[in-house]
Parts: structure tokens; C-alpha cells; sequence
């Protein structure tokens, strides 16, 4: 169960977002702002194929490689996930937290995309 009250501290976990033509770039983005991964999703003979590149030392690339291919597949565009998410002595328990609630903000942008088209 995701509840902010648990963890304020990341209440400066952050989604950009820039259209580029029928394009997304995503910005992720939390704590100590870097870049420390980024991932580019797009279509490939019907299904979506992803890239990555992390800087060494960096765990982002898990999350950005998921958040690119489901926001490929729902939009039917290339996009490119860019993420940088640090915070010293991170637990178990917060590093789900600030998982489920970077998947959450990218949820609630597709859902928004999903209503504009309706």
C-alpha cells in the first residue's frame, strides 16, 4: 500500500514530460537529480523494443527500461525515459515506495493521454 504520509521525503519525485512531434521524452527525476539511466522504446516489426544505457553504479535502468516499453505500447510512439532518483541509505521498503510511485506518476499521465483521445 503506497501512502505518502509514510514517506514525505520523496514528495520531490517529479514526471516531465516534452512532446516532441508525436514523440514523448520523459524526465524522472528525485532527491539528488542526475541522470542515471535512460531508455528509448519503440516499434519494431509490431512490438516494442527498448534500449538502455546506465552509468555505471546505477539501478535506474530496471525501472526506466518498464516505464519506456508501457508508455510505448499505449501511446504507439517512440519515447524515451530518462531517469536520475537518488537518496542516501535507502531502505527496502522506501525503494518499493519510490518504485510504486514512479510507476504511479507514469500511470496517471497515460490514463490522462487515454482520456484526451476518447
Amino acid at each position: 500500500m503506497m501512502t505518502e504520509a509514510l514517506y514525505p521525503q520523496f514528495a520531490d519525485l517529479t514526471l516531465q514530460t516534452i512532446v516532441l512531434g508525436r514523440d514523448r521524452l520523459f524526465i524522472i527525476s528525485g532527491g539528488d537529480r542526475h541522470i542515471g539511466a535512460s531508455s528509448t522504446a519503440y516499434w519494431e516489426q509490431g512490438q516494442s523494443v527498448v534500449q538502455s544505457c546506465a552509468v555505471p553504479g546505477h539501478k535506474e535502468y530496471e525501472l526506466c527500461e518498464q516505464l519506456a516499453l508501457r508508455a510505448a505500447a499505449q501511446l504507439q510512439c517512440t519515447v524515451t525515459v530518462v531517469m536520475g532518483i537518488h537518496y542516501d541509505q535507502l531502505t527496502r521498503a522506501e525503494i518499493n515506495y519510490i518504485c510504486q510511485k514512479v510507476t504511479t506518476l507514469m500511470e496517471h499521465y497515460l490514463t490522462e493521454c487515454a482520456d484526451e483521445s476518447v
